[in-house]
């Protein structure tokens, strides 16, 4: 059954009219997909899909998204933030484009609340990613997300008694009272890129914004795939950084704000 999919001229001239005529066949999209945007199931079958196309210095990465979502698109971003953790695919990504339609990629996903340290309430990011990810150019099936970002500055927590260290250089980005983007240093020096992006501003809570905007700045709390999950409430969301902490399992820095 041919699937639904939307591809867009500009990709069609990265990926080749032989790998476009394939995908719109369905011959090598997945039968379901992570949505690259709002990470929730798609299936190309039942519904309008976009094709977007995330191109670095060296490597392409296609992914999905519901066409409500996305349009069909190509995305520039740094080789860095295509291999780290951004868009981070297990294993080896193989030649430049035209690329391999993965439909295993381990999308980020992102939690806002409110954490107590020390007596006073701190506004916090928790990242989890919904796969292991894998280190660029491995094949073993380990899980490198903690190592990738500790090389990147980021500090391991054993328990959370004082807010951790200010990482220089990375920011988080709020415009209009919403949640944009979490950017770090540009490797190629100028203006900061963003590590995760909101496809659609997250909305944040009134005290989640006023601690951001007394502090300005928000922690960041970082965990490997089933560390921590979705919690409905911050109390538990606490118990699950704690539990993460304790275990070895969590990463963290103090982003200073950027925007208003």
């Amino acid at each position: 059954m041919p699937r639904m999919l939307d591809v867009s001229d500009e990709v069609r001239a990265e990926i080749g009219d032989e790998e476009a005529a394939r995908l719109l066949a369905g011959e090598s999209a997945p039968g379901s997909y992570d949505c690259t945007s709002c990470r929730t199931p798609g299936h190309p079958e039942q519904e309008r899909t976009s094709t977007v196309l995330f191109v670095g210095d060296e490597t392409a990465v296609l992914a999905f998204a519901h066409a409500t979502c996305l349009p069909s698109q190509v995305v520039q971003v740094t080789e860095a933030q295509l291999q780290g953790a951004v868009r981070a695919i297990g294993g080896d990504t193989g030649e430049p484009a035209p690329v391999d339609v993965t439909p295993e990629q381990a999308v980020l996903g992102v939690t806002s609340g409110l954490v107590l340290i020390a007596g006073e309430l701190h506004p916090a990011l928790v990242v989890e990613p919904t796969a292991p990810v894998a280190r660029p150019g491995s094949f073993g099936t380990g899980d490198d997300f903690l190592p990738l970002l500790i090389e990147q500055g980021f500090m391991p927590l054993t328990e959370l008694s004082a807010v951790p260290p200010v990482l220089h250089g990375w920011s988080v980005l709020l415009a209009a009272g919403q949640l944009h983007a979490v950017l770090q240093p540009n490797p190629a020096g100028g203006h900061p890129v963003a590590w995760w992006q909101a496809h659609q501003p997250l909305q944040v809570t009134d005290g989640w914004r006023s601690a951001a905007n007394k502090h300005q700045q928000v922690l960041m709390f970082a965990a490997p795939v089933g560390s921590i999950g979705r919690q409905p409430r911050e109390d538990l969301l606490r118990d699950a950084l704690d539990k993460a902490a304790a275990n070895g399992k969590l990463v963290a820095a103090a982003l200073p704000l950027a925007g208003v």
